[in-house]
């Protein structure tokens, strides 16, 4: 029997271009996620649409949480 092979990517198999953009797309993520984060914190619920602690846990969805939040959670 043979072994099955690893298909798994490791990070040293990708291209330095590709590694550029995975370090991007992850910053900007984090940077979405901190800028909601902070504006949900220092936004007074009154100006939240729904509840600031769902808003909150939505915005560890990736990309779409943050999003969602900037477009339909501020009044």
């Amino acid at each position: 029997m043979s072994k099955p092979t690893d298909s798994k990517r490791r990070w040293s198999d990708l291209s330095p271009a590709q590694q550029g953009a995975v370090i991007a797309v992850g910053a900007l993520q984090f940077g979405l996620q901190a800028f909601a984060l902070r504006d949900l914190k220092r936004r007074p619920a009154r100006q939240v649409r729904g509840p600031k602690p769902a808003w909150a846990a939505a915005s560890f969805i990736n990309f779409l949480g943050p999003l969602a939040y900037l477009r339909w959670g501020r009044r």
